[in-house]
């Protein structure tokens, strides 16, 4: 039972940043802008964020940096594919490979330090006391507990606002939005950037909240699952959540059988997360191909207003 018990409460832990990270995505593809470069905005968010804890011992302070740095990341794609209607996969993969880059090399002199300022976990009176799943769904940090509500927020203001209408209508038919007077670029400008700005929370969730240290690549291909999370959430938030969790609990798996010795090499464990991925994004698709649930016909596609 405390097997299990660890195993889903580490999962809530790392799924808290792959659901930031997916539903900043979300929120970019809902306009219609394919952002594969969210590795890279969480690689830049870990390492300036993890900096600014460091340099000075906030770590709320940290985590904003981290936002900061992913949404200016995220408006290079945004000004290359909005603007000057750059291929978003590859603006994207560039991306990524250049947070690759920038992060190692501004994180080269904060390897094995150690953050002094620090987010600790806020117990739920009474529900934390719980037996059983007490101490395991109400003892957790503050950005555990704001990404439902973040989740179901996003929800709403999709579905039901008039800016979430003109955001579907961005990435569904932008040229009849255009047409309607909904401004689809700034539209698509915000989503990117916002989207951007979710990816940095993201990446320094890992460095400054569950690690407390830096390391390069230490995302470790999560953005990819990210993106396939939003996919497999058919994009819709409270979907994406569900589905973040589920992969943050196969996440939390690998490192509670590795810490009860099972006799399974330990990089077949860490592959778990990622065959899993693979494996859901398979059969994700293969419904969407058939039914095409959820996903924005303008996906991926350019808008040019003399095109209309």
């Amino acid at each position: 039972m405390t097997f299990w018990l660890n195993s889903v409460s580490v999962g809530i832990v790392l799924g808290t940043p792959l659901a930031y990270a997916a539903l900043g995505e979300l929120i970019a593809e809902r306009a219609g802008v394919m952002n594969l470069g969210v590795e890279g905005m969480m690689l830049i968010g870990a390492v300036v964020g993890f900096i600014v804890t460091v340099r000075t011992q906030n770590a709320f302070l940290g985590m904003a940096g981290a936002v900061v740095a992913g949404a200016a990341l995220a408006s290079v794609h945004a000004v290359m594919t909005v603007g000057l209607r750059v291929n978003q996969i590859v603006m994207g993969l560039t991306l990524t490979i250049l947070g690759a880059g920038l992060s190692a090399y501004l994180g080269a002199g904060y390897a094995g330090r150690r953050p002094g300022g620090e987010i600790n976990a806020i117990p739920i009176p009474v529900l934390s006391q719980l037996p059983v799943i007490g101490s395991v769904l109400f003892n957790h940090d503050v950005f555990v507990y704001a990404v439902p509500f973040i989740a179901i927020g996003i929800w709403l203001l999709i579905y039901r606002t008039r800016f979430g209408l003109w955001l579907r209508a961005a990435g569904e038919q932008p040229g009849a939005a255009d047409a309607s007077g909904v401004p689809v670029f700034l539209i698509r400008y915000l989503a990117v950037i916002v989207g951007g700005g979710f990816a940095g929370l993201a990446g320094a969730y890992f460095s400054v909240v569950y690690t407390r240290s830096w390391a390069e690549g230490m995302t470790g291909g999560r953005g990819w699952i990210a993106i396939a999370l939003v996919i497999f959430g058919t994009w819709n938030p409270i979907v994406v959540l569900v589905g973040a969790l589920i992969f943050g609990f196969v996440d939390g798996l690998n490192f509670q059988l590795q810490s009860v010795g099972v006799p399974v090499s330990s990089h077949l464990l860490a592959m778990m997360p990622y065959v899993f991925t693979l494996v859901v994004l398979i059969i994700t698709w293969t419904r969407l191909r058939r039914r095409r649930v959820g996903m924005p016909e303008a996906l991926g596609l350019p808008y040019e207003r003399e095109a209309r």
